[in-house]
């Protein structure tokens, strides 16, 4: 049993970042129910996102729509959704309602620019959310323009991981005060939050605006990614000393042109030289040679091959569940095993159960079906 076993929490569903705060909460232990939409859609996607959680599929526009989810919520610990601020307000299901069904209810929301301020009713997507605080201007190679991190910046870590931290944060506080609260979770907070180093570093003099340039961002010949002779990669982090040292001699370079290592006007040309190194064998023989060594390296792996590596395979990282491959729950408990409940659902499978278990009897529940307020897949 996870270490959120006994917890219950309503998902009213949306998309990225939304499932995947649901997927880690459920992955964590806690029963998340997921309210999708009604969709005429009946074979299963098996999207990652949504393991591990029932699906009741209703019509929030109406209102005995309205009135189940109210009534979910009377038995649960906390909601949370991803909506521009005020959709839930103007479908009767925002937090004043719900916690008036419930005053222990946290009440989790999840956007891009906030619940408030100047932009928090335009459209935005993580690249967006994360350019605004600095995020993306710092990721890139010199003299070219900002590359985007996927959208593991905002989505997932600004936003979905600030969430569900901040949910399981009031869930603490709810259970010692007796009362619920709001967590506003903004993917632009969350992303700022996620930089705190790099302001840190900016204070000291030690990251400059130009891309490519510093310790950790590609400029440093000791810290970057290096191709290989089979057109593969491998990845370096030696920074300290002693990992400098042995990437020297692994390499085989000269070690006394190579030796001061932290002046910065000779990153460029001692990254050249280690690119004409790199070069000469295949990722596979260089992992031979340093894997698993004090350099701080590592094989560039694609997604299709990240489960064959003999560390992840030890440590069970991946797993394939209904034809898919994906991560394991993480982190690790030493008494609380994280697990996956089920794969990806279809919206609405667990519907009547659902209902069962909140209350409504076998009339009421063929009533709701029957107005098409709730789809039983």
């Amino acid at each position: 049993m996870g270490p959120l076993s006994g917890i219950k929490i309503i998902e009213l569903a949306g998309i990225g970042p939304g499932p995947f705060c649901g997927m880690l909460l459920s992955d964590m232990g806690a029963e998340v129910i997921r309210v999708d939409r009604i969709s005429k859609r009946k074979d299963r996607i098996n999207d990652v996102l949504t393991r591990g959680r029932k699906s009741i599929a209703l019509d929030l526009k109406s209102n005995d729509g309205k009135e189940v989810v109210l009534q979910l919520c009377e038995s649960a610990d906390a909601i949370f959704e991803g909506f521009r601020p005020g959709v839930t307000e103007r479908l009767g299901i925002g937090p004043d309602e719900c916690m008036a069904r419930n005053g222990r209810l946290v009440y989790g929301r999840m956007t891009g620019w906030g619940q408030e301020g100047p932009m928090a009713q335009a459209a935005g997507h993580d690249i967006n959310y994360i350019s605004l605080v600095g995020a993306l201007h710092a990721i890139g190679e010199k003299d070219q323009k900002p590359v985007p991190p996927l959208n593991l910046v905002g989505d997932f870590g600004g936003g979905a991981l600030y969430l569900a931290f901040g949910m399981v944060c009031a869930l603490l506080e709810a259970k010692s005060s007796g009362k619920g609260q709001v967590v506003d979770a903004a993917m632009v907070d969350g992303a700022a939050s996620l930089m705190s180093m790099f302001f840190s570093m900016r204070a000291s003099g030690a990251f400059k605006a130009n891309r490519g340039t510093n310790l950790l961002d590609g400029g440093a010949h000791f810290y970057g990614t290096y191709e290989t002779s089979d057109e593969k990669y491998i990845s370096l982090g030696s920074i300290e000393p002693q990992f400098y040292a042995l990437l020297l001699e692994k390499t085989g370079v000269d070690v006394e042109r190579f030796s001061d290592q932290m002046n910065v006007n000779k990153w460029e040309g001692l990254r050249g030289e280690l690119e004409t190194v790199f070069k000469t064998k295949t990722r596979d023989e260089w992992c031979q040679i340093m894997e698993g060594t004090d350099v701080c390296f590592g094989p560039v792996l694609e997604l299709g091959e990240v489960n064959t590596h003999p560390h992840n395979i030890f440590r069970e990282s991946f797993t394939e569940l209904d034809g898919v491959l994906q991560p394991n729950p993480a982190p690790r408990f030493s008494k609380s095993k994280a697990s996956i409940r089920n794969g990806s659902r279809i919206a609405g499978e667990d519907s009547v159960s659902i209902l069962e278990s909140a209350g409504f009897n076998a009339e009421q529940i063929a009533d709701l079906i029957n107005s098409e307020v709730v789809s039983q897949s």
